[in-house]
């Protein structure tokens, strides 16, 4: 999930020590994603089998004025096929995934050559290195 800011994530999370939480406010708006406790609620259908949901809250312009205007997170993955490296232009996400998608949002991409830190929430271990 992706929002604009925490306040629209934190009716979905479940509870973290203050200062695990500390950590995470710590890195945000910005380029890490989190692996956060969900609350009995969060739904299932995005969550699958775990007890945590990968979170950010963006720094990206027009990410961030999407959640805004939508009023809430989005359900947000990275641009690329398991395996392969994310998509860089419009021309390489239509490669990708050959026209199934229904719709595209231009824009600026971010300045970042590489995906996303995550780390766990629970103890800031790092899952995947950004």
């Amino acid at each position: 999930m992706v929002a604009a800011s925490f306040a629209q994530l934190k009716p979905l999370l479940g509870p973290l020590p203050r200062h695990d939480a500390q950590r995470v406010l710590a890195t945000w708006p910005g380029p890490v994603t989190w692996l956060w406790p969900v609350s009995s609620e969060f739904p299932f259908w995005i969550r699958g089998n775990h007890g945590t949901v990968a979170v950010r809250v963006t720094e990206h312009p027009i990410l961030a004025t999407l959640c805004q205007r939508w009023g809430g997170p989005l359900i947000s993955t990275s641009a690329n096929l398991h395996g392969r490296p994310p998509a860089r232009s419009v021309l390489q996400v239509h490669n990708y995934f050959d026209g199934t998608i229904d719709y595209m949002l231009h824009g600026q991409l971010g300045k970042r050559r590489k995906p996303t830190e995550i780390r766990d929430a629970r103890d800031g271990a790092l899952v995947r290195s950004g």
